[in-house]
Formats: structure tokens, sequence, C-alpha cells
């Protein structure tokens, strides 16, 4: 099981953890694998035990690393920031706002058989939190605000005086295709919806 940020990590191409060509260290196996059983199996469910085995690391050594359950969900959080600002930098390849756009619809909707089958890792990762009194909630908002910047300025570019409140709309739009989505079971709901995305953004650039 492999699991992403809304489907950045393969359009990213991005190596989680140690360096190129170098076997990932304890500490980045357990962030990866925390990754992965946080997805599967949501924050509570989830044990410190759970997480050693995912990364097949002694449950031991855990506390050398990390000391409490929250500090090994804070990393999580930290990765797939990390991750998400790689892929959209990425993004900036293309050449024009519209094209950058839809590039980052089709990352958004393009693992849409592993979110029917465990849902949007930071979506579900965030609700999650977020009734929490305490643990790193608070960080999980970045994780939302940083694409929804990142797409401002797209639509901005395209001279759209409401770049802001399609940028919150395109978001939003993902997020609830994604809870669908995995509420059915149904991927194809995803991959409509993406190809439905791509039109609207055409139809903003005539506008």
């Amino acid at each position: 099981m492999r699991t992403i940020i809304s489907g950045m990590t393969n359009s990213a191409g991005i190596r989680r953890g140690g360096t190129a060509g170098a076997a990932p260290g304890k500490r980045e196996r357990l962030v990866e694998g925390a990754r992965e059983v946080l997805h599967a199996q949501g924050v509570e469910r989830t044990t410190l035990a759970d997480i050693a085995q995912a990364a097949d690391v002694p449950v031991g050594n855990v506390y050398y690393y990390f000391k409490t359950k929250d500090e090994l969900v804070e990393a999580v959080v930290a990765s797939r920031l990390a991750e998400t600002q790689a892929a959209l930098q990425k993004l900036d390849q293309h050449r024009t706002p519209r094209a950058r756009l839809k590039a980052f619809v089709r990352m958004l909707t393009g693992q849409a058989e592993l979110t029917a089958q465990f849902g949007c890792p930071q979506g579900s990762l965030c609700s999650e939190l977020d009734k929490r009194a305490d643990g790193p909630g608070s960080e999980c908002a970045e994780l939302m605000r940083v694409p929804i910047a990142w797409a401002e300025e797209q639509f901005r570019a395209m001279g759209r005086r409401d770049a802001h409140e399609l940028a919150v709309a395109l978001i939003a739009s993902y997020q609830g295709i994604a809870l669908l989505t995995n509420t059915f079971r149904d991927p194809e709901m995803m991959t409509r919806e993406g190809r439905r995305l791509e039109r609207w953004v055409d139809s903003l650039s005539t506008a």
C-alpha cells in the first residue's frame, strides 16, 4: 500500500526519506510507515506498534526518534506539506496558468482507486485532527492553505478578480468528490469530476 497527497506523490516523482540512491533510515521509514497506516486506519485507531510494524522497525526503537504518537503525526503532516509544495513547484513547468491548473486537477484526481479505498490522505487527516482538543490539528490547515494559495495565484494570472473564491471552489470540489468517492467506493465518480473540473477551468480562461 502506497499513499500520496491527493495524487501528488506519483506525479511529483518524489523520493521520500534519505538521499538519492541511499536506503532510508529508521526515522524516514517510521514516517513513511505512519503515512500509510494513518491513511488506511486513521489517527485514533493507529498505535505506535502498528507504525513500527509497517516500517519494519522494532517498536522499542520508535521512542528514540519520537517520544509520542503526536510527534510522529506532526512529522507526517510536515512530510505531506513538503511533498505538496514540491509537487506544486513541479507544475510550474507548464507554460500557462490554465495548463498548470488542468495539470493540478489531473494530479488531484489521478488516484481515484486509492481515494475510493481510503479517502483523501490530507483531507481525512485534517478532519480527524480537527476534532481533537490537543495535538497537531492546527498544522494540518497548511495542507489546505498551500494548494488554495497556489491555485489562487494561477487564477489571478488568468486575469480573474475572483481568484481566491475560485481557488477555494476548486479545492472544495476536490475534497467533496474525494469524500463521495470514498463513501460509495466508486472511483469513477472522481474520474468524472476531474473531467468536469478541467472543462470548468477552460470555461474560466475564456470568460
